[in-house]
């Protein structure tokens, strides 16, 4: 492989939604994950519902030549990547003050959370309207902002876990969020709640929507009939 390619701070996130097919190998596709473990990855194995999607991947990890020879082996085993997403974890330009455990838990998260295994992911960006322009907000004013839409989203602490990335200049849109929860109701409640905070309800444009359950890596490609 190449020389690793790492962000000076944080790590790579991918977000891959496969596809099975008759091709699909259970034994290659454990292979390609239990290799990316060991050098440090963490997958997330998801089973998806609805059409979009029959399974999906999170991997985290410093080097972006390891998360593509993922990719690349997850292909050669038979799945079908259907969507994806590519993101950095994080700090975002309102929380550089936020204490070190907090600061390491965005940069470099331990997925996926124990006893959250409702799950979703979305992407997401800031209005640029001729009436409603974020990048036109003070910062001043953006930052009370987020800090209301925080304090939203923390009412949901020890129910929902709240995996915000960046993509901006890397992907479609400006972040990707990923959401672990206890029940599916918890990501519904979360996300219509937080959608009445003025950056969001003003200020948020939001991409498709995937949504599935963490399970180990056996059980999930049982559920999608890949034995």
């Amino acid at each position: 492989m190449p020389a690793a390619l790492e962000p000076s701070v944080g790590w790579g996130v991918l977000h891959l939604f496969c596809k099975t097919g008759p091709l699909s190998e259970a034994e290659a596709i454990a292979a390609a994950v239990k290799a990316a473990e060991a050098d440090d990855v963490q997958v997330v194995p998801v089973a998806v519902l609805g059409h979009k999607a029959d399974l999906a991947f999170m991997a985290l990890g410093a080097d972006l030549w390891r998360l593509r020879r993922l990719q690349t082996e997850l292909a050669s085993a038979g799945l079908d990547v259907v969507d994806s997403y590519v993101s950095l974890t994080e700090l975002s330009e309102y929380s550089q003050g936020v204490p070190e455990e907090m600061k390491a838990a965005r940069l470099n998260p331990n997925l996926p959370p124990e006893g959250k295994t409702a799950w979703c992911f979305y992407p997401m960006s800031k209005r640029r309207g001729e009436v409603n322009n974020w990048f036109t907000v003070p910062y001043d004013d953006r930052k009370e902002l987020m800090y209301a839409h925080g304090s939203s989203g923390r009412k949901f602490a020890g129910r929902v876990l709240q995996v915000i990335t960046g993509s901006t200049g890397i992907d479609d849109f400006e972040w990707g969020v990923t959401l672990f929860a206890v029940h599916p109701d918890d990501l519904k409640e979360v996300v219509y709640t937080m959608r009445f905070d003025e950056a969001s309800a003003l200020y948020a444009e939001f991409g498709p929507f995937y949504t599935g359950m963490v399970a180990s890596l056996d059980e999930v490609l049982a559920a999608v009939g890949v034995v």
